[in-house]
């Protein structure tokens, strides 16, 4: 063998050898690391819900049939919220949880509402799973209206939204909303439009003191949500 051969051997001897390394090093590093994180993040996600769900199933039993006022259905808007708070006058129930999608919370609507039976359910749902949520919106109210024929369902619309993450989406929200009313105009839900009242219309987001990072609300936030609902609330709970 040539001297020229031999080096050449030797360079691409060294140049997997090297190949090697690096994609060892960024195994230990990076790839495994992550995904240590990742699977820890999902044990402390199914952690929290297993606790909702132990939570809302101690509710259930303490609680006779319609003797809850209102229960809110959500994600992490729902779930932020103060309800004990803002609707002090009458007995209500949060049971939002952080980060559920629509396919999540038609998977629990059994222990979420159907075995509390509140007189009023109040939903706001779709933020974190804009593309897909028509795939089973419908399924949720028909589910609701099914399974509790005396419970009103007053149906909300996704909100304003703003900043680097949340504002790219927030004129799919405002184009969702227009099919969200549509079917609660269909099931004959009340429809409570929360977009708007949170829309600043010189930028076109949702003004700054109402959110905490252009998705979340602040309790400025919180009180123009209320300001929106209760009104629905008082209706159908005064009559």
């Amino acid at each position: 063998m040539n001297k020229k051969k031999k080096i050449i051997i030797w360079v691409i001897a060294v140049f997997l050898l090297v190949s090697v390394i690096a994609g060892a090093l960024f195994l230990f590093l990076k790839v495994i690391p992550e995904k240590k994180e990742r699977e820890e993040l999902m044990r402390m996600v199914q952690e929290y819900r297993e606790n909702k769900f132990a939570l809302y199933a101690e509710e259930n039993e303490r609680y006779e049939d319609y003797e809850i006022d209102v229960a809110f259905i959500g994600d992490s808007l729902t779930d932020g919220y103060d309800v004990t708070k803002y609707y002090s006058e009458y007995k209500v129930s949060n049971r939002g949880i952080g980060g559920e999608t629509t396919h999540g919370l038609l998977a629990r609507l059994d222990i979420s509402v159907y075995q509390l039976k509140p007189k009023v359910i109040v939903m706001l749902i779709g933020a974190n799973n804009f593309k897909t949520m028509f795939e089973d919106y419908e399924d949720l109210i028909i589910g609701i209206k099914t399974n509790l024929p005396e419970t009103k369902l007053v149906i909300c619309s996704l909100t304003s939204m703003g900043g680097e993450h949340w504002g790219k989406n927030n004129q799919l929200a405002a184009f969702n909303n227009v099919k969200i009313k549509a079917y609660a105009d269909k099931h004959g839900c009340p429809y409570v439009d929360l977009y708007t009242p949170l829309l600043n219309m010189e930028t076109n987001e949702i003004y700054e003191h109402y959110t905490t990072d252009g998705g979340h609300l602040t309790a400025d936030g919180y009180a123009v949500l209320t300001s929106a609902i209760k009104p629905v609330l008082d209706e159908i709970l005064n009559k």
